[in-house]
């Protein structure tokens, strides 16, 4: 099987098993989905869906929230991994969101990066379930599936592994390809365990074709 016929073989599955794949990160506008991404490194989407009512309730904006000092946020995402590092990012996203961008969350990759607590991650995220931008984000999901179903060969970081999907997935198709290798990761291709049988691309994966061949011999 080509590279090609890989990439094209995965698309056709995930458009068919997973056609409105999306974030299962709760959010109402930009401003909360940023605060809901930087709240979620290192930390499981339920959790910071329990967190993050709260917080919004007490600070809906980025005029609200850049009010606010750290520690006050902190009494809100104290439940969250790292939250003293985790606050200060919050209140100093929502003073430059307001002091250079006029409250409103910009669209630009670069941009986003210069906010505290973005990096190219979560600038990625923004851009492609904001704008729908071919931003691919790449978390420990995605570079763990891309890994083992082939779609990368020895990438050594998050961002060859990006350069490499975006390479070979259409632009139209890059936004939601970044969820359907999430949900992937997250409920079938697990880290300790992956759910093989269950697995809808498994006669392409290069995981478990080496896998079987091993049992086998």
């Amino acid at each position: 099987m080509t590279q090609k016929e890989r990439y094209e073989r995965m698309i056709a599955y995930f458009e068919q098993a997973r056609p409105t794949a999306q974030t299962e990160l709760h959010y109402t506008d930009p401003f909360q989905l940023l605060v809901a991404v930087i709240l979620s490194a290192q930390c499981t989407d339920k959790r910071v869906n329990m967190t993050t009512p709260a917080l919004f309730v007490a600070y809906p904006d980025a005029a609200a929230m850049a009010q606010a000092t750290p520690e006050e946020v902190y009494e809100y995402i104290r439940s969250i991994s790292y939250p003293h590092n985790k606050s200060c990012h919050l209140v100093g996203m929502a003073k430059k969101l307001m002091e250079d961008y006029g409250g409103e969350v910009p669209s630009d990759i670069d941009e986003l990066q210069t906010l505290p607590g973005v990096g190219r991650k979560t600038a990625n995220v923004i851009a492609s379930v904001v704008f729908n931008l071919p931003a691919l984000a790449v978390d420990t999901h995605v570079f763990r599936v891309a890994n083992r179903i082939g779609l990368t060969c020895n990438s050594k970081n998050p961002l060859q592994t990006e350069r490499e999907l975006v390479k070979h997935i259409p632009p139209e198709k890059i936004p939601i390809a970044h969820h359907w290798l999430i949900l992937h990761g997250r409920y079938v291709c697990q880290a300790r365990k992956p759910h093989c049988a269950d697995c809808g691309i498994s006669d392409l994966c290069k995981y478990f074709q080496h896998t079987s061949n091993a049992q086998r011999s």
